[in-house]
């Protein structure tokens, strides 16, 4: 059966940014297709909302609360996985974000956290990950953005962490092939609570939608399907590729109104 192929039953996997949003989303849609899950974020409250749909889909959640914009603490939740579960089949780089910011008022520590925060804790953990994930043949799905590719004003530091995690996404794959797929998502705008101050405004909302190809703004649940996807054997023969799950983008669909410079 072809929906076989989608199905991870036994295997077990680490998701960051996992109190809600598509980390959340991820970590349940994972739990369905028969994976046990690490979550991680800064809220255990969250986390334990999101362990207790994992325990109704019949499957573990270990809840490590943490702050993962430092790497350390990334890469600690590869060993923690394997202690709990006994191995490690998938690792979902989701955490990362940075506010928009005008161009002149980008410091080079705002652009260095940034960095930070989007690819270095993306890369200390898939290190870390490496070894279990070389004894399993398993895969890491790097979360990415829309703005890696497109041009906003507002998003250099943003779109240019983005950028280098999708670009690490190729890198990685290339270094970990055969054993090991990477692959990354450039997501579009999905309405997380990131994106809060635009759903609840029907204006923005609508403009956001009309300027979108399909017309909506997305959810979370399409990204989480993507990422089931790519780490199951129905996207086995998938590595270094970066999917665009963004409604059709091409140009930004929400400009953010700053001025010309001058």
């Amino acid at each position: 059966m072809i929906l076989d192929r989608f199905k991870l039953t036994g295997q077990v996997a680490v998701v960051t940014g996992a109190g809600r949003g598509i980390g959340a989303a991820t970590a349940v849609a994972l739990a369905e297709a028969g994976a046990d899950v690490l979550i991680a974020s800064r809220t255990e409250s969250q986390l334990e909302e999101v362990a207790t749909r994992v325990a109704d889909a019949g499957r573990r959640a270990h809840v490590v609360a943490a702050d993962l914009s430092a790497p350390d603490a990334a890469a600690a939740l590869a060993s923690t996985a394997v202690s709990e579960f006994g191995r490690l089949d998938l690792v979902v780089n989701n955490v990362g974000g940075t506010y928009p910011r005008p161009l002149l008022e980008s410091s080079v520590e705002f652009m260095e956290e940034a960095f930070r925060f989007n690819v270095a804790t993306a890369h200390a953990l898939t290190v870390a990950a490496a070894p279990a994930l070389l004894e399993t043949g398993g895969s890491v799905v790097n979360i990415s953005s829309v703005m890696g590719r497109v041009a906003g004003r507002g998003f250099a530091a943003y779109g240019t962490a983005k950028a280098a995690l999708a670009h690490y996404t190729r890198l990685a794959a290339a270094d970990l092939a055969p054993r090991v797929r990477v692959n990354a998502i450039s997501v579009g705008s999905v309405a997380t609570s990131a994106l809060e101050i635009v759903v609840g405004n029907p204006e923005l909302k609508e403009k956001m939608e009309s300027a979108t190809p399909l017309r909506r703004i997305g959810e979370a649940a399409d990204i989480a399907a993507t990422v089931v996807f790519l780490a199951s054997r129905a996207g086995g023969y998938i590595t270094g590729k970066i999917l665009e799950v963004d409604g059709g983008l091409q140009t930004p669909n929400l400009e953010l109104g700053l001025p010309d410079l001058g």
